[in-house]
């Protein structure tokens, strides 16, 4: 098994592979954009996944340690979370954690049937819980999650980032009093000469 660092560097190359496109982009939030990071070709690639779950893993676990705190469950808004989320628990499962991190999805709004939830898998009201992200770029999607986690019961102790645009989102995270990790920033995996053309919009 590769350790923490061999890990990332091929994560990383994995990316710049599969999930970075160059050209004229249009972002979910309307800005315009040179580059468009589509992670959810890496995170939903065999390998990318088993990455991305022990990178993922292997941070929140480090936070638990260095911020004494014990998570129980991963998730985020839907769907570019998902992937992240599973991956993350399966990780743990496959490590042999005494108590394995379960996963679980934010929806955008409540379901209309039903039990009416927002937030489906494996949570229950007084988890603590991290908040996941493949991409986050403002952190309008990360702080819909936490708002939505809290208003059914979690408590949201850590939000991780798979990949931060450094466009404002982490500071909107920690303003609300939120602590904030990413395993790549923008600035890292641009800097690798690589590119892939794409001539169509996000």
């Amino acid at each position: 098994m590769l350790n923490f660092d061999q890990a990332r560097t091929e994560l990383a190359a994995l990316l710049r592979r599969k999930s970075i496109f160059h050209g004229e982009f249009t972002l979910a939030s309307g800005a315009k954009s040179s580059y468009y990071i589509d992670c959810r070709l890496t995170t939903l690639d065999g390998r990318g996944a088993w990455l991305v779950g022990q990178l993922v893993h292997g941070t929140i676990r480090r936070e638990e340690a260095t911020r004494n705190i014990r998570i129980t469950g991963v998730g985020g808004l839907t769907m570019g979370a998902d992937p992240v989320a599973l991956a993350t628990a399966m990780h743990s499962a496959w490590a042999n954690d005494p108590a394995p991190l379960q996963a679980f999805s934010v929806r955008k709004a409540p379901k209309g049937h039903g039990q009416g939830r927002q937030v489906e898998g494996n949570f229950r009201a007084g988890d603590t819980v991290a908040v996941l992200d493949d991409v986050i770029t403002r952190g309008d999607s990360t702080i819909a999650a936490i708002e939505a986690l809290t208003r059914e019961g979690g408590k949201v102790v850590l939000v991780v980032a798979l990949v931060d645009r450094q466009e404002g989102g982490r500071a909107k995270v920690e303003a609300l009093g939120y602590p904030f990790v990413s395993i790549f920033s923008r600035d890292e995996l641009l800097a690798s000469p690589v590119q892939i053309q794409a001539t169509t919009h996000a």
